[in-house]
């Protein structure tokens, strides 16, 4: 890693900045989530208050944010996407495309890129309860039929 991988300036400040982490909290309506935010930072800003990020670092608040807009509106956050999918024993691109979606929807829907529409967390809620049904979904689906 060259020196200026591992240092840069503030643009305003001018401040020597630093890669690392930093705890931050963000919140949405009543819901409150603390997460470690990587980026450049100078020696003295201990809050995050003035770092700067790269675009692979937003998806980590990004990501925090759906989750807590998911919570807030009810609906399941990513783990539990992916808690009930693996349970019913199918892929992510199988439950896409059963489910809804599409067939990269999952993998978008379990790293929290993209919250879930209310019928998709209905019909995981539905499938948790009972997943015999997915049979049921499988008959419908004419990929699965051949057709």
């Amino acid at each position: 890693m060259t020196t200026q991988e591992m240092s840069r300036k503030h643009p305003v400040s001018g401040k020597d900045l630093l890669r690392g982490e930093r705890e931050i909290t963000l919140t949405f309506r009543g819901q409150m989530m603390r997460v470690m935010m990587p980026g450049w930072y100078a020696a003295d800003d201990l809050t995050g208050d003035d770092g700067l990020h790269d675009p692979a670092d937003m998806k980590i608040s990004d990501r925090a944010l759906n989750s807590l807009k998911a919570q807030a509106a009810g609906l399941l956050i990513p783990a539990e996407v992916k808690s009930i999918r693996k349970r019913l024993r199918i892929t992510q691109r199988e439950a896409g495309t059963i489910i809804g979606g599409g067939p990269n929807a999952f993998q978008k829907y379990e790293t929290g890129d993209i919250l879930v529409s209310k019928a998709i967390d209905t019909a995981l809620r539905l499938l948790a309860r009972d997943p015999a049904r997915l049979q049921e979904l499988r008959a419908e689906d004419p990929a699965a039929r051949g057709g």
